[in-house]
């Protein structure tokens, strides 16, 4: 068993130049896919549950597959709640065994961002495992607009919720399908300054160039980055080719699983865009 928390993948980072991808899954192939990647890479990575991959499949079978993956490969991996929305969600996610949860009050004013974050934050460390929040608001391309992270605030929410992981909004965007982001590294420096030793979360990491994501990684805190689009662009690309490459197949499984080998490679690139120069 290989499974491991969000402190204990995040932690090394802070003085070891690397990150890790948190990659988000929305079923067994490309859970699959990524934990060989990361085994492949013999890097961390961190399988992610997010709103859709939930309206899609129910927690206690998430939870279920992501450690039974973990049990395949030899490098850690971390089974992560995304975007959790409420306290029911989280505590749900943290009694099907996850060993991470993420808690999004960045809608909420920060007075009650910072108190049902501070209570998730309990009830995850008391079950032993890590909590990640998101101050200020991360937005989406050709959606809702960011708010940027006020590093005046960034001192005090640490304090007051004991998050072992702080997602921050500097220019990072939500389904962006082109590496084109350009982030507040000023803000980020403030941001680090503030929280000197609480590993940051950059969430929109396909719109990072993969030269900005190995900046990031050798001399920042950003400890993690979130990639999905770009995974799912592979998928893609990859059922497209396969239905293309045999009309008459309509065997699901079959289709599904030509699928994994691209989407493995196009994880592997992902996880070492955080890892090498």
């Amino acid at each position: 068993m290989t499974l491991a928390t969000l402190s204990d993948v995040l932690t090394p980072c802070l003085t070891d130049g690397t990150a890790v991808a948190g990659l988000v899954v929305l079923g067994w192939e490309d859970a699959t896919a990524f934990t060989r990647a990361a085994e492949a890479e013999g890097r961390p990575v961190i399988l992610q549950a997010g709103p859709g991959c939930r309206a899609h499949t129910p927690l206690p079978v998430l939870a279920t597959m992501f450690r039974t993956l973990a049990e395949s490969v030899s490098v850690p991996v971390v089974a992560h709640l995304d975007h959790g929305e409420d306290i029911a969600t989280c505590a749900r996610a943290i009694d099907c065994g996850f060993t991470s949860v993420m808690y999004d009050g960045s809608a909420l004013p920060l007075d009650e961002n910072i108190a049902r974050t501070a209570e998730i934050a309990a009830l995850a460390h008391a079950a032993g495992i890590s909590i990640e929040a998101e101050l200020g608001y991360v937005g989406y391309a050709a959606g809702k607009a960011s708010q940027g992270t006020d590093p005046a605030q960034v001192a005090r929410f640490a304090k007051e919720t004991r998050v072992d992981a702080l997602a921050i909004s500097i220019g990072n965007v939500h389904l962006m399908t082109e590496a084109s982001a350009t982030l507040d590294m000023p803000r980020l420096a403030a941001i680090q300054t503030a929280a000197p030793t609480l590993p940051l979360v950059l969430h929109g990491g396909s719109g990072l160039p993969f030269e900005l994501r190995h900046l990031l990684a050798r001399g920042t805190n950003v400890a993690k980055v979130n990639i999905g689009t770009e995974l799912r662009q592979a998928f893609g690309q990859a059922l497209r080719d396969t239905l293309a490459a045999d009309p008459a197949q309509f065997d699901r499984i079959a289709i599904l699983r030509a699928t994994i080998p691209p989407m493995e490679q196009a994880a592997r690139a992902a996880i070492r865009s955080l890892c090498q120069p």
